[in-house]
């Protein structure tokens, strides 16, 4: 249950030394000879992080992103990956559906829009606020290993990490979906519809046929190993082979009488009988596992069930940040990040400029070091929340952040349990085949939903239309290192550590401020981060906040998205002492905020989606 805190101020208290100053804390001690040998550039940068109200301007700082469309909205507002999902939400909540409703008609439209992204082959986390009566209720429907997985699951011959283009590929990574079962128990709670009337839009568009989207289209002629089956083969490429381009119309008979049956037989219908068996026998049979076992049952599927967890909620500057715990570890990385960030004052600096990316990255690396070494499923590991977001850690956290100079490489912190070995978690490649959608009803009830298939089209495998995750790839490939399990580590019917972080956050009277979250791999929790400084420090509208450029760092080069002002951060931030990289950063962050009677919403132009509101006169839409 959501409930109101004491709200952290702007500025923290701060150890002064000779007019500079730096957050309090352990391991906050320069020597004479180092403190002076950083004056000069102290003196540059350290107004910039102190409580000062006179904080002189920033040199070189980037051009503001002019921002995103937005919509805006009385009534209920839809901000999804898709139009067609968009508009199919919008149409069940003109209907007089539910929050959730609009969630589940917009996820069925996904697995047919956006393939590549989400679908009922793969898994979600889901927060629900209901407006009525206040609470606050976050959702697990991560995909679960199969009773029979094994700790060398991802492990060669020589007992070496698989290359991830191997173990990605096939029957071997493909994890119970957990998507649909969600959707159905949240819906036997907070739905208003029928069950049935919520999967019509999906059924419509998959039998008359929609338009490739440019990303689908990308995403196709990428991905090679989907003619691996020659199902997905016969759906993504024509006769010739050639991949469906940008404006082709595809339609898919076959998903939608899949989407009949769940409608007609509910969440039961996918996960036992006809096509339990062919999620089955594609799983198990398939020939590119290269020598994989037989792994996944037909009592896999029929025991799986989505499970209700305690929301994640830590108080910053004047709101309440809410988010999920394990198994994702999305939540406790965001908060951490924030809980550090509150020691600093943000609000003087020039919004996405060097000093405040230079500390957003510290507390990033940071946040993640703690990541890598403590979290996992808690229903298989111990995993310390409590130590990780107490207030007197993170303040101590906070103190190792140098304002001028990066701490390299961040260690963990010292909650240790001797049974976990540092940096022995998963740190290889996380996908960014993601999906995040935001929704709001006429009651206020609000669904902030991020799902996943994993890599693009997951596993490339196709059954009833749609396409099987490959979530079982988050798990660390190596069971153990030096004498130590690994946290994070294969088990039957554990689920993997994602780093999906849907956000509801909350003002100081407890009501909705702002709803967000993007897909991106382990980069969500940056882009999250990012969008929460933006609205909260700078006061960004959605728009401008989706649209911001982005600063990225996972304890490792800090990352800078390319072709934006962000990449005019490098001179800076190398000064800093960082390891920068470019590269493109395809979040698709979706936000809502609620500003005395109207909802302003905003999706990520770097993606195909959009924000439709209504306000009882006509909707706006955001493209």
């Amino acid at each position: 249950m959501h409930t109101n805190q004491s709200l952290r101020t702007p500025c923290r208290a701060e150890a002064r030394l000779g007019g500079l100053s730096h957050p309090a804390g352990p391991g906050v001690k320069p020597g004479p000879s180092s403190w002076r040998r950083r004056a000069a550039v102290l003196a540059l940068l350290l107004p910039l992080l102190s409580c000062a109200a006179d904080t002189p301007p920033e040199a070189a700082a980037p051009a503001a992103s002019p921002g995103a469309a937005e919509a805006t909205g009385r009534r209920f507002m839809v901000v999804t990956a898709n139009p067609d999902a968009s508009r199919a939400a919008l149409d069940i909540l003109r209907r007089g559906g539910s929050a959730v409703d609009a969630a589940i008609a917009a996820q069925a439209v996904l697995t047919l829009v956006e393939p590549q992204s989400s679908g009922i082959g793969g898994g979600a986390f889901l927060l629900h606020w209901d407006g009525v009566t206040g609470k606050l209720t976050a959702w697990d429907g991560r995909e679960a290993a199969p009773k029979s997985a094994h700790a060398d699951l991802f492990l060669d011959a020589d007992g070496k990490p698989l290359p991830f283009a191997v173990a990605a590929l096939g029957g071997r990574p493909v994890g119970v979906p957990g998507v649909l079962r969600l959707l159905e128990t949240v819906h036997r709670r907070e739905g208003r519809l029928d069950w049935a009337a919520l999967f019509q839009p999906a059924i419509d568009l998959a039998e008359r046929g929609f338009v490739v989207a440019p990303r689908l289209a990308e995403a196709i002629a990428a991905a090679k190993d989907l003619k691996h089956d020659p199902d997905a083969a016969g759906y993504y490429f024509d006769a010739a082979g050639a991949p469906h381009g940008a404006g082709a119309v595809l339609r898919n008979p076959e998903l939608a009488q899949t989407l009949r049956t769940i409608a007609q037989g509910g969440a039961d219908a996918f996960y036992g009988g006809a096509l339990a068996h062919a999620i089955v026998a594609q799983v198990n049979e398939d020939g590119s596992s290269q020598g994989a076992i037989a792994r996944m049952s037909a009592a896999d599927l029929l025991d799986y069930r989505a499970r209700e967890r305690a929301a994640l909620c830590a108080p910053y500057r004047v709101y309440e940040v809410c988010s999920m715990g394990p198994p994702t570890s999305g939540g406790i990385a965001l908060l951490q990040i924030l809980g550090m960030l509150g020691h600093f004052n943000l609000a003087p600096m020039h919004p996405n400029g060097a000093q405040a990316m230079h500390l957003l990255a510290e507390a990033s690396r940071l946040a993640f070091a703690d990541r890598n070494r403590y979290v996992a499923d808690e229903d298989f590991a111990h995993v310390p929340v409590g130590g990780l977001l107490d207030a007197a850690y993170l303040k101590a956290r906070a103190g190792q952040i140098r304002p001028d100079r990066s701490l390299g490489e961040a260690r963990p912190g010292k909650l240790g349990d001797p049974l976990i070995l540092a940096r022995a978690s998963q740190i290889q490649f996380e996908p960014a085949s993601t999906s995040h959608l935001v929704i709001v009803d006429s009651a206020g009830d609000i669904v902030s939903m991020t799902s996943s298939i994993e890599r693009a089209f997951g596993s490339q495998l196709m059954v009833g239309g749609f396409m099987l995750n490959s979530e079982l790839t988050d798990f660390s490939f190596l069971p153990a290192a030096e004498g130590r399990l690994v946290a994070n580590r294969v088990e039957p019917g554990k689920r993997p550590r994602s780093s999906m972080t849907p956000v509801i956050a909350f003002d100081r009277d407890g009501r909705p401020a702002f709803a967000l979250g993007s897909p991106g791999g382990s980069s969500i929790i940056g882009y999250v981060a990012q969008a929460v400084v933006e609205i909260a420090d700078w006061g960004r509208t959605p728009g401008q906040a989706v649209a911001a450029p982005h600063v990225l760092n996972r304890n490792g080069p800090t990352v800078v998205e390319t072709s934006t002002e962000a990449a005019q951060l490098r001179p800076a931030l190398e000064a800093l002492g960082h390891e920068v990289q470019e590269s493109e950063l395809q979040s698709g962050l979706a936000i809502v905020r609620f500003i005395d009677d109207r909802m302003i919403g905003a999706a990520d132009p770097r993606r195909d989606g959009v924000a439709l509101g209504e306000s009882g006169d006509g909707v706006a839409m955001g493209e």
